[in-house]
C-alpha cells in the first residue's frame, strides 16, 4: 500500500521537525513543498506532501496514516 500525508502548517522550527520527523519515520518527500501567506494571521503558511509504501497493509479509510 502506498500512503499519501500532506502536512501544512506555520512556517517556523515546530513544522520542519513534523517533517523531519516522518523522515525518520519511513515517510518520503514528494514533489515541492508550497507556501501560502495567511493574511489574517499574518503568518507564512507551508505546506509538504510525503508518501511512504507500506508492506503488509491494506488501505481502509479508517486507518489513522499519522500512525503508519
Amino acid at each position: 500500500m502506498k500512503a499519501y500525508r500532506y502536512l501544512t502548517g506555520k512556517d517556523d522550527a515546530a513544522f520542519c521537525h513534523r517533517v523531519t520527523a516522518a523522515l525518520n519515520g519511513g515517510w518520503q518527500l514528494y514533489g515541492h513543498p508550497t507556501l501560502t501567506f495567511d493574511q489574517k494571521r499574518g503568518e507564512v503558511i507551508c505546506g509538504q506532501v510525503i508518501t511512504k509504501d507500506v508492506e503488509d497493509k491494506t488501505y481502509d479509510p479508517e486507518m489513522d496514516l499519522s500512525k503508519l
